[in-house]
């Protein structure tokens, strides 16, 4: 086998990444995502292009926040973990892919070698994701009408609302949060998020009972991509009510009374009364995600 070179990309170049086949369709889930060209870098082999990672950060983010579109051709595993070996920057990976690709046994074997490639550049697997596409002919879901809600001004009442929605959550980035710096560390990487996020800080919603007490949160956002269901949380001591589907319709009625057209939402994989909620507010299933995180790194260089 021939030597192989990793390049990163400019405007110049940048047309390489797209000289790769796209069997999962990435294409489409980065209909709305601005890659910028010299967040690109791609393996080469006799000129041809074996992987390809695109890095993606916000409009305002001088690094990467994460690698959100990895290629691997087969039998290149090798040539994608030194692609991720070699980057400057250790983020994320988010591998997107169709919703049936389990089904499918060639896009199970080219997820597959994505998967390899990532564990041999000292990636692991830190969770799966449920990407959901609600649009206006599905119709509004419900409001139950059980809660209130109304804005609060006040971030510190929403820092303890995510403490004490955090101690008992089933979220992997949360819980990844909390083992590594407890409660305050998850609650303060949620509201450097939807501080991120470019909707106001106005949109942000408590929700209580009719007497008054404080019952969770509803985030209604607009990530770079658009409208979305930026974060649904019920506090530990009322949940079993089923409140997730209030704040979540609640949610969607929001973003659409501010012109929404379409509204995303995503929860991990083994987030079974979340995902049911989803189904029932009449978001299906778009896509799966499937992220990665780097937990060692081996010294290299471009080359």
């Amino acid at each position: 086998m021939t030597d192989m070179v990793i390049r990163a990309l400019d405007e110049s170049d940048a047309h390489l990444f797209d000289a790769h086949p796209d069997p999962l369709n990435a294409r489409a889930a980065h209909q709305r995502t601005t890659h910028r060209p010299h967040w690109k870098r791609v393996a080469l082999r006799d000129g041809a292009v074996v992987a390809r990672g695109a890095w993606w950060g916000g409009s305002d983010d001088e690094e990467p926040v994460n690698l959100n579109w990895f290629d691997v051709a087969e039998g290149e595993v090798e040539a994608g973990a030194e692609l991720l070996r070699s980057a400057p920057w250790q983020v994320e990976l988010e591998i997107n892919l169709p919703s049936d690709w389990r089904e499918q046994p060639a896009l199970a074997a080219a997820a597959e070698t994505r998967f390899a490639a990532a564990r041999a550049a000292g990636y692991e697997l830190l969770v799966e994701r449920l990407l959901y596409r609600w649009t206006r002919e599905r119709g509004l879901p419900e409001r139950p009408g059980r809660l209130v809600f109304g804005p609060e001004p006040d971030d510190a009442v929403f820092f303890d609302a995510l403490r004490r929605i955090h101690a008992a959550t089933l979220d992997a980035h949360a819980l990844k949060a909390v083992a590594a710096g407890g409660l305050d560390q998850a609650a303060r990487q949620e509201m450097e998020f939807f501080h991120w996020c470019p909707s106001p800080r106005e949109w942000w919603q408590l929700a209580r009972t009719p007497d008054g007490e404080l019952a969770g949160i509803h985030i209604p956002a607009h990530n770079p991509s658009g409208p979305t269901i930026g974060f649904i949380g019920v506090l530990p001591e009322h949940r079993g009510h089923g409140y997730a589907y209030d704040l979540l319709a609640e949610c969607t009625h929001f973003l659409v009374e501010q012109g929404a057209e379409v509204v995303t939402g995503a929860t991990d994989r083994g987030n079974f009364p979340m995902a049911a909620n989803f189904t029932k507010a009449g978001f299906p299933v778009v896509r799966e995600r499937i992220n990665f995180h780097p937990v060692a790194r081996t010294a290299s260089s471009d080359r």
